[in-house]
């Protein structure tokens, strides 16, 4: 599988960065060519599904994921979401913490994600590339844009 780590600091109190980054539907914005679609009502908690199908047309994949951890940040105290992946192509779990730091807070992120049908040789071409479209992502989202 391959690892997935970022890390960011933001200006954001870590309440106002968890909603931002926990609006599952905000990620299509950044990440080309996906759209998501959260399947289960309001609030966010466990329980929680949604797919990220990523592609044009017939030629893309879905990338169905349910939430099995939900604690939002308090004051002091860091909160955790977790993940799993649960497609046909794209296997393993998510996870996100915004922990409060000083007036702002720090975001991490990790992912482990393997491919179905591809070799784990290519586990770090898999990391750079989800680092990339992931700090993207996560930059974004904590942007507001």
């Amino acid at each position: 599988m391959a690892l997935i780590a970022i890390t960011r600091r933001c200006e954001l109190p870590a309440e106002e960065a968890w909603r931002r980054l926990t609006r599952w539907e905000g990620h299509a914005a950044h990440v080309p060519l996906t759209r998501i679609v959260v399947e289960t009502p309001p609030p966010n908690g466990p329980g929680t599904r949604f797919t990220a199908r990523t592609g044009v047309g017939a030629a893309g994949f879905d990338d169905p994921m349910e939430v099995v951890r939900w604690q939002p940040p308090l004051p002091g105290a860091a909160g955790h979401c977790r993940l799993e992946k649960r497609g046909r192509v794209v296997t393993g779990w998510a996870q996100i913490e915004v922990a409060p730091d000083g007036t702002g807070c720090v975001v991490r992120w990790r992912e482990d994600i393997r491919v179905l049908r591809l070799p784990a040789v290519f586990d770090g071409l898999t990391a750079a590339g989800g680092r990339l479209m992931f700090g993207r992502a996560v930059d974004g989202l904590l942007a507001g844009s």
